[in-house]
């Protein structure tokens, strides 16, 4: 009963490896193109030839787009303005920064903790007219980098009208300031 099955399995595999071994050789095997243009090769773009689907979208040298058809919607641009990296003996580091993108301003640290203890930060954002946005972020004990953000408010004024800080501080009765960090800053030896 044993042979019975093996023999099964090998008709079933020699039947199967059929179509792939066709496939493989494509369709100009022994000099006759029947004009589909292919074999496995080709179709996963591993051929040589320069043979194209025919349910492919045409796309000139260079890879670029033709006009009027489809291609990757353009990423709205995002401007920024940062203060230096800063960091701590305490563990902590941080950079702060104030984006503007689409009629919109915000404030954003990018923070990593490696003081082996959960922090509290504190993101204020200023603008023009005393307008300010402050949120508080948990600040988990971890050296994975994280990111505290405000939310994104209509910009009125000028993306040098506003600025960013960040405070981070222990989360107990006397909240201990190990570090500060701002997106205006001037980098430590510029005067």
């Amino acid at each position: 009963m044993n042979l019975r099955l093996i023999g099964i399995g090998a008709g079933v595999l020699i039947i199967l490896s059929l179509p792939l071994a066709g496939a493989i050789a494509g369709p100009d095997f022994a000099g006759q193109d029947d004009g589909k243009g292919g074999g496995l090769f080709s179709t996963l773009g591993l051929s040589d030839s320069p043979r194209t689907s025919p349910t492919a979208p045409a796309r000139p040298a260079g890879g670029a787009v033709e006009p009027g058809k489809p291609g990757p919607a353009e990423q709205p641009r995002t401007d920024s303005r940062c203060g230096p990296e800063v960091s701590s003996p305490h563990g902590v580091e941080a950079q702060t920064c104030v984006l503007v993108g689409e009629g919109r301003t915000w404030g954003r640290s990018y923070y990593r903790n490696t003081s082996g203890r959960a922090l509290d930060a504190v993101l204020t954002m200023m603008g023009p007219a005393g307008r300010t946005v402050q949120i508080r972020c948990a600040v988990g004990a971890g050296d994975e980098p994280g990111l505290c953000e405000t939310p994104k408010e209509d910009s009125a004024g000028a993306p040098d009208s506003y600025s960013a800080v960040a405070e981070f501080a222990v989360p107990d009765d006397e909240g201990e300031l190990l570090l500060r960090s701002g997106s205006n800053s001037s980098v430590p030896g510029d005067g």
